[in-house]
């Protein structure tokens, strides 16, 4: 059987490695390479706040090709989809047929995915689609995952949350009607190991900071907690 030709779309959090260790045992996929979005401004990881030495680690751990897109500081939908688009029809140009994604069930997310992808060719797959995400959690967890949270909605979750490393407590601890998984944009989180990273990825802790973004007339508050690789770390 030809395998599909796939890369999966790279947060650096929990779902898209838990995605990604679906795809990698499913005998219809090939997944050849990741992408990960990145703020070119702050040289980070987007939305995640995540050190670019952080990602590099992770990556060199999974063993995969990795591609980046940079990003402006706040892009707009046009900003975005140009670049992105520009990826992608790299990436098809060189075989790829399929995008994964660790989105678990949000409708109208994954229906701009396909429409985007669609315009230049690319299918997508959705592992974690429809599956029950307190389910999600413990398979995470059980499969040997380890993943420690570097953001939080300042709305739903306070400071305490952000740096906490995802575990039993962890859940018990979430106030009703956050999503374990934090589907709904509660809390990004960075996967430090999985059972197919050759190393565990090292880092120690640093500060906490509190950003606002606005949005319209809509202001948002989110927690930050830095991770310093041990290797830059004094």
């Amino acid at each position: 059987m030809t395998k599909l030709r796939t890369y999966m779309n790279w947060s650096s959090g929990k779902d898209a490695a838990l995605g990604l260790h679906y795809l990698l045992q499913d005998p219809g996929y090939n997944v050849e390479c990741i992408l990960t979005t990145v703020n070119a401004h702050f040289n980070r990881v987007s939305m995640h706040g995540l050190r670019i030495e952080m990602l590099e680690q992770q990556v060199k751990s999974i063993g995969l090709p990795s591609h980046r897109v940079a990003l402006p500081e706040s892009p707009s939908n046009g900003e975005y989809e140009k670049l992105m688009g520009q990826k992608v029809e790299e990436l098809k140009a060189e075989g790829m047929e399929y995008a994964g994604f660790g989105d678990i069930f949000l409708e109208d997310l994954r229906v701009y995915r396909e429409q985007q992808l669609a315009q230049v060719g690319i299918k997508t797959v959705f592992p974690l689609w429809k599956k029950d995400t307190t389910q999600l959690t413990q398979d995470f967890l059980g499969k040997g995952f380890k993943t420690i949270v570097v953001c939080v909605n300042a709305a739903v979750l306070d400071e305490s949350f952000v740096g906490r490393i995802i575990d039993e407590d962890f859940i018990n601890d979430l106030p009703e009607g956050v999503d374990p998984c934090g589907e709904n944009g509660e809390f990004h989180t960075f996967c430090y190991d999985a059972p197919y990273f050759k190393n565990p990825v090292q880092f120690t802790v640093g500060e906490k900071v509190y950003r606002e973004y606005k949005n319209g007339e809509t202001t948002n508050g989110f927690w930050f907690c830095d991770l310093i690789p041990l290797e830059t770390n004094e």
